[in-house]
C-alpha cells in the first residue's frame, strides 16, 4: 500500500465538506481557532520543500516508503507520493479533510464529509504525551483516531501519531468489525527524517 493512499485516508487520512464539528460545541471551537495562529498546529507537520520522512512498513527495515515534499503550489505542499497538504488556522489538512485540528486537547472531535457516501470522524485520543518510533523518542505528541464506516459490518480505523517539530511518526490502519474486534491491516513508523528549516 502506497503511503499516499494511507495519507489520503488514514493520513490523508493517511502519509488519508471540510471540518464541520460533530457536536454543538464545535461551532465555538471553530470560532476560537480562527483567531489562533497556525504556528502551533504547523509544528505537528512541518511543511517545507525538501522535507523528507522515511517510514518502515509493518516494522520491516527492508520495506520502506519515502515521502519528500517536492513543491508548493496554491498553498499546498505536494509530495512524491501524491499527497497535498496545507496548514491553515484550523489545522493540518489535505484537499478533502483535516487530519489534525485544533484545539490540540484530548477529546477534541471533528467530522470530515469527503463525499456523499463517506464521512470520517476524528478524535484526539491523547495530547502532550511522549511517543517512540525507530527514528527516536519524541515529547509532546498528539494521537488522533480517524474512523470511516465501510459497510454495516466494518469500520476502517486509522490511528495517527504526530510529534511536535517532526511530523507524522506512526500510522496504524485496522478494520473494526461490528462486534468490536479489530483486525490490524498495516502500519507505518518513522525510521528517519530530514527537515529543511530545523537542522534535523
Amino acid at each position: 500500500m502506497k503511503l499516499s493512499s494511507v495519507v489520503r485516508w488514514g493520513l490523508g487520512a493517511s502519509l488519508l465538506v471540510v471540518g464541520a464539528g460533530a457536536c454543538s460545541s464545535s461551532r465555538q471551537q471553530v470560532v476560537e481557532q480562527e483567531t489562533r495562529p497556525a504556528d502551533s498546529l504547523a509544528a505537528y507537520y512541518p511543511l517545507a520543500v525538501g522535507n523528507r520522512w522515511t517510514y518502515r512498513v509493518n516494522g520491516r527495515a527492508d520495506r520502506t516508503v519515502d515521502v519528500q515534499v517536492l513543491k508548493e503550489e496554491d498553498g499546498y505542499f505536494h509530495d512524491n507520493q501524491g499527497g497535498q497538504l496545507s496548514v491553515d488556522g484550523f489545522g493540518v489538512r489535505d484537499r478533502k479533510r483535516y487530519l489534525l485540528r485544533g484545539p490540540l486537547t484530548e477529546g477534541n472531535q471533528w467530522t470530515n464529509v469527503v463525499s456523499v457516501s463517506s464521512t470520517e470522524r476524528y478524535q484526539i485520543l491523547q495530547a502532550g504525551v511522549p511517543c517512540e518510533a525507530p527514528a527516536g523518542s519524541f515529547q509532546n505528541c498528539v494521537r488522533v483516531e480517524a474512523r470511516n464506516r465501510v459497510d454495516a459490518q466494518t469500520t476502517l480505523v486509522n490511528a495517527l501519531t504526530f510529534a511536535e517539530g517532526v511530523g507524522l511518526v506512526r500510522i496504524e490502519v485496522s478494520a473494526e468489525k461490528s462486534n468490536g474486534e479489530r483486525l490490524p491491516q498495516t502500519w507505518l513508523e518513522l525510521a528517519s527524517f530530514k527537515l529543511q528549516d530545523s537542522g534535523r
